[in-house]
């Protein structure tokens, strides 16, 4: 496996922390070196998309996770900020055929997010690296070109 970018948003740190750790416990498990990943921190779940943007365009990285959490308020903030996280990170993934495992939570509640983040319906973290790791595979696969490393 070549190198792997893990993006992580400090907005809802508390939920976002937890993804991470599943990640890099998915990251462990797949036998990816401590070495070859790159944690970023970015502001909130609405940057990732741009250093997501970055990160592909380097063409250092085999794959890139986002992690993040947006949970719902009493104003549509919500609705901008997840719809054009998951637009930004889905076309960055696309003009760059990249795996990019998506991990950005879109909640009502703390709650909800805590459930998903290590709780009692998983690790969105760890799921999303597992996803990424695979899609890397299949993309070379698919192509015929050796991981990024």
């Amino acid at each position: 496996m070549g190198r792997v970018a893990v993006l992580v948003s400090r907005f809802n740190e508390l939920v976002t922390t937890q993804l991470l750790d599943g990640a890099q416990q998915c990251l462990r498990e797949h036998k990816v070196p401590a070495g070859k990943v790159d944690v970023v921190w970015v502001p909130g779940a609405f940057e990732l998309p741009v250093a997501a943007e970055a990160a592909a365009a380097s063409g250092r990285y085999a794959a890139i996770v986002a992690l993040g959490c947006v949970i719902r308020g009493e104003t549509a903030h919500f609705d901008y900020v997840a719809g054009e996280a998951a637009r930004g990170l889905a076309n960055v993934s696309i003009a760059h055929c990249v795996a990019l495992g998506f991990g950005v939570l879109t909640t009502d509640t703390l709650e909800q997010a805590m459930a998903r983040a290590g709780g009692r319906a998983g690790n969105k973290g760890y799921d999303a690296t597992a996803a990424a790791l695979e899609t890397a595979g299949v993309l070379s696969q698919l192509t015929g070109a050796a991981p990024r490393d």
